[in-house]
């Protein structure tokens, strides 16, 4: 029986990612408890957090492969989740303006029923343009950012003030795909020889 392929994430932006390839595969999210714990770092918390929802998530029937992943936006040490609001949110962007930031992905994989869980840890490094505080309201106040780590899509209209990206550009929208595709390759999702061959 051919393996399936199960997105452990609610993220329209994964979907979007995993889409792109035109393999079918099945959303099935995992609720866990994001909390960090005392004293752990953003690296470590990030794979901590994939590993757990691909191992919550629930997997098909017969062999699947469980993809899960978790974003962080890291800055001079500190974490920068999902705003509550839009005033959270221009208070993010004031401080990502103009400088460099991380972002974390904790990619994990899972195998069922083999049961088997690999992961490792993206990161990419981030500079913003500087921003006006008339640009920050703007941007605040569309929305966009507000369920996302930071307040701020790559993707969309935060794109105006990226200056650049050093590392995985997928890895900054949620998935790192350049370091999903060797886990697809091996399981049979995608047939493609190897190179020189």
């Amino acid at each position: 029986m051919p393996r399936r392929l199960v997105l452990a994430s609610a993220s329209p932006r994964r979907a979007d990612l995993l889409g792109m390839l035109g393999l079918p595969f099945e959303t099935r999210p995992a609720g866990i408890d994001e909390t960090p714990r005392p004293g752990e770092k953003a690296p470590d918390l990030a794979i901590r957090l994939a590993r757990e929802k691909a191992a919550a998530a629930v997997a098909s029937p017969g062999p699947s492969l469980v993809v899960a992943a978790d974003t962080l936006v890291v800055l001079d040490g500190e974490v920068l989740n999902k705003p509550a609001d839009r005033q959270e949110a221009a208070r993010f962007l004031a401080r990502l303006a103009g400088r460099t930031h991380e972002v974390l992905t904790g990619l994990a994989v899972r195998t069922h029923p083999e049961e088997t869980l690999e992961s490792e840890i993206a990161v990419s490094r981030v500079t913003f343009a500087p921003m006006s505080p008339d640009e920050i309201a703007w941007y605040a106040g569309s929305g966009e950012g507000l369920d996302k780590a930071g307040a701020y899509a790559l993707q969309g209209i935060g794109a105006l003030f990226v200056r650049s990206v050093d590392g995985s550009y997928t890895n900054v929208i949620g998935l790192p795909m350049e370091r999903l595709y060797p886990h697809l390759r091996r399981h049979g999702f995608l047939a493609i020889s190897p190179s020189g061959s």
